[in-house]
């Protein structure tokens, strides 16, 4: 499975709607001490502030790094030097067919405020796509994602600690050890089922290499989207959809997912975060594909298994991604689309999908 869900939730699910994200964060926030702080979202029409930090002034996760209270970027300059001016390119393409127009754009979930500047925080042309649109279709509404947590506790969380036994021994052995600086977080963990565990691990991870939520580019998106009258916000799958992409994987499928991010370090996998944050920067949906099937390759327990949740959670939601921006593109009135970037590219990719139905589609 690629490098999935919260910095897959970066590329994948959705925003200010990621519902991987917004699971694994609700999950956080049930922990002793642990509260949600209100960024940028807070102040966002439909957006629930959704990263958990403890109380205190450290601004982290117990037991992990966080990014610092003040970005880098602040004093203008970095220990690289002066910070880049101009927005991240990120993977953005038109795609057309007649009289329909889609505008499609790979999106991160959580992020960097440096790639959003204040005053224009996407290229010109993101921004006239945006403009001519009169829907903007995200992967899961906000409405939708505001319900998320009550489904965590039906269907990821346990009366009692079962995930140890429902994992094998190595595999529980390998989590605990991870989790040993955070002894809150393992009791928690301890009651989830393994695809939540999951999640959360990679949460962790993607926090860790100093990203926020509220600079998710969903997030972004509706902070210009929604000053503009007459506009609506839909989603390309329903919560309980969704869902069922997690609660219906096999136990072999979950203990792939979470024996994929065990494979490595934390130090590593937050490494393959800031690879693939500069993949998205670079703008090349194919690139940051391959980089992500090559991953898994390396990465993968049991690679029909990895292949099985491969199709579960990326391939059968991009063709259903595919038919909902149908429903919804009208002529003359063009469909601004934002899905993970990890949607987009590849031979089985939203993209490729267009094609195969008729679109001509080309670079943003």
């Amino acid at each position: 499975m690629p490098f999935s869900v919260a910095f897959r939730a970066l590329l994948r699910m959705a925003p200010s709607a990621a519902l991987v994200l917004a699971l694994a964060c609700s999950a956080l926030a049930a922990l002793p001490g642990v509260a949600l702080a209100a960024g940028a979202a807070a102040h966002t029409p439909g957006v629930r502030p959704a990263v958990p930090v403890p109380r205190g002034s450290s601004g982290g996760i117990p037991g992990f790094h966080a990014a610092p209270a003040v970005p880098s970027y602040a004093s203008g300059t970095t220990a690289g030097g002066p910070v880049r001016t101009q927005p991240a390119r990120m993977p953005f393409y038109v795609a057309t067919r007649g009289n329909l127009t889609l505008y499609l754009l790979g999106t991160l979930h959580v992020g960097d405020p440096a790639d959003y500047p204040p005053g224009q925080p996407f290229r010109p042309q993101i921004l006239a796509a945006l403009a001519a649109s009169p829907i903007l279709a995200l992967e899961l509404s906000p409405d939708d994602l505001l319900v998320s947590q009550d489904d965590v506790s039906k269907y990821g969380v346990c009366r009692r600690p079962c995930l140890p036994g429902l994992l094998p021994d190595p595999l529980w052995q390998k989590l605990a050890a991870r989790m040993r600086g955070n002894p809150e977080a393992l009791a928690e963990i301890r009651k989830m089922r393994p695809w939540l565990a999951s999640l959360l691990v990679e949460t962790y991870d993607s926090l860790s290499a100093g990203l926020q939520t509220e600079y998710g580019t969903e997030a972004q998106l509706q902070n210009v989207f929604l000053r503009w009258k007459d506009r609506r916000i839909v989603g390309l799958e329903t919560l309980a959809e969704q869902m069922r992409t997690f609660t219906n994987l096999s136990l072999a499928q979950q203990r792939e997912m979470l024996a994929q991010d065990l494979a490595q370090t934390p130090a590593q996998n937050v490494a393959d975060v800031q690879t693939l944050l500069h993949l998205w920067r670079v703008g090349d949906a194919d690139a940051i594909a391959a980089w992500d099937s090559a991953r898994t390759e390396k990465l993968s327990h049991d690679a029909r298994v990895a292949a099985s949740v491969d199709n579960r959670i990326v391939y059968e939601r991009n063709r259903r991604f595919v038919s909902r921006m149908q429903q919804y593109v009208a002529p003359n009135k063009p469909l601004f689309v934002a899905v993970g970037a990890l949607h987009l590219g590849g031979p089985r990719g939203v993209l490729e999908l267009l094609r195969q139905r008729g679109f001509t589609v080309e670079p943003g």
